[in-house]
């Protein structure tokens, strides 16, 4: 019987015991992945000089999600999630190890790279739709809100953490000791998995067979296509991450450049900054208040919204103004994210909960793929300024005409968000 979803107090998920230590060392893995980042990418800089090889580790990095996220849900409906969080660890692991002691040896390679770049890419995809069944089992039904909007914010949280971390252990001992020591990082969140009793099936029973067949995926669409408020949402992450994405993030030494940005770096560290702080400020005010309910009509408005603050950052020349808009976009982008990740797991059927995470995550960080395309190809046509705020336009007029579709549907639509809570 579906379970209505209640007010739950500020954040709520943080007052059940098992998701406090899920969620810190959690962050902590995250944090190591983009320790690891900007590490290996000044290692491989220093290296080969490469402008096509830091363009590959972007699409090492998001292509995985395009082509596997939808198997690796559906593996997540069918395995012990605990395992295949393992896994990934355990592939982080190897690929930080050998960083570091290829670069220790002086003995690094561009196919060196290239291998490491694909296997760290491996291990996003395979934890990211079992991370979050696992929610489900450990965080009561009033609470889940909470605790996955907490989880999509512990990404935000990396990227400002990673940075200085890895920045300072690159001081402190090196890159190549620095990378062995971020490996160490890994380790916590793969033991506490080994205490924890949660499966991600301890509600239902998980799916027969081990591999993703065609009816999977056929059930998974038909599903989507049944409840419009799941197709809405995965609709919405799809234009968002193609058109926008995180692309912006690439180009932001030009419009640094653009703003006046010294070489001291100062400014433009800012800049790249501002949208993860955004982000974290972003989810204390949706954990403080609840002014925003995490509907699909919440996430549509501030999704467009999101495209409009990116859509002004380019046309700006004041760099306060542009730091401003950052933030308030960061602010947006874990709303409207979380809320569609929210409305997503709550309401797919607890027996293909993973294949449709894993549909939301392909359209999610799989699309991001296509950003490169219209934000950084596009841009070099029409000048990145230009290709940003035509790409957010995009956006902004799918949100406007998503909710025209939303409000067509008000009788629907105002049923209250629920959780399936019915194994069959």
């Amino acid at each position: 019987m579906p379970v209505p979803v209640h007010a739950a107090p500020k954040f709520a998920a943080l007052h059940v015991p098992a998701y406090r230590p899920y969620f810190v060392l959690c962050l902590l893995s995250m944090t190591a992945d983009n320790i690891e980042h900007v590490i290996s990418y000044w290692v491989m800089f220093q290296t080969f000089h490469s402008p096509t090889l830091a363009g590959f580790a972007v699409i090492s990095h998001w292509v995985p999600f395009l082509l596997f996220s939808l198997p690796m849900g559906a593996l997540a409906d069918r395995r012990d999630c605990r395992t295949l969080i393992q896994i990934s660890q355990v592939l982080y692991v190897i690929a930080s190890a050998t960083w570091g002691l290829l670069f220790l040896a002086g003995a690094l390679q561009m196919w060196h790279a290239v291998v490491i770049l694909l296997v760290h890419g491996a291990a996003g995809v395979i934890a990211a739709p079992a991370q979050q069944l696992i929610i489900h089992d450990m965080v009561p039904v009033r609470h889940l809100p909470s605790a996955i909007r907490l989880n999509a914010s512990s990404r935000y949280l990396s990227i400002l953490l990673g940075p200085g971390i890895g920045g300072g252990l690159m001081l402190l001992l090196g890159p190549a000791w620095g990378l062995l020591a971020n490996a160490l990082l890994y380790l916590p969140f793969s033991v506490f998995l080994f205490r924890m009793p949660y499966t991600g099936h301890t509600t239902h029973a998980p799916q027969p067979g081990r591999l993703l067949r065609r009816a999977d995926v056929w059930n998974a669409l038909a599903t989507a296509r049944a409840e419009p408020r799941i197709m809405t949402m995965i609709v919405l992450a799809a234009a968002s991450s193609f058109f926008v994405g995180n692309a912006f993030q690439a180009q932001m030494p030009e419009y640094a450049q653009y703003l006046g940005a010294d070489d001291t770096g100062v400014r433009y560290a800012v800049l790249l900054a501002a949208n993860a702080a955004g982000a974290v400020l972003g989810v204390i005010l949706l954990e403080s208040s609840t002014l925003f309910p995490p509907t699909s009509r919440t996430a549509i408005i501030c999704a467009g919204l999101w495209a409009v603050a990116m859509g002004l950052f380019p046309a700006t020349n004041s760099y306060v103004t542009a730091v401003a808009l950052l933030v308030i976009a960061g602010v947006f982008s874990i709303a409207f994210t979380s809320m569609a990740q929210t409305v997503v797991q709550m309401l797919a059927p607890a027996r293909i909960r993973g294949t449709i995470v894993g549909l939301f995550t392909t359209a999610m960080m799989g699309m991001r793929a296509g950003a490169g395309i219209t934000v950084g190809v596009v841009g070099a046509f029409t000048g990145v300024r230009e290709s940003l705020a035509l790409s957010s336009l995009v956006v902004l007029l799918v949100a406007i005409g998503l909710f025209a579709r939303d409000a067509r549907q008000t009788a629907h639509i105002a049923a209250p968000l629920v959780v399936d809570r019915d194994p069959g």
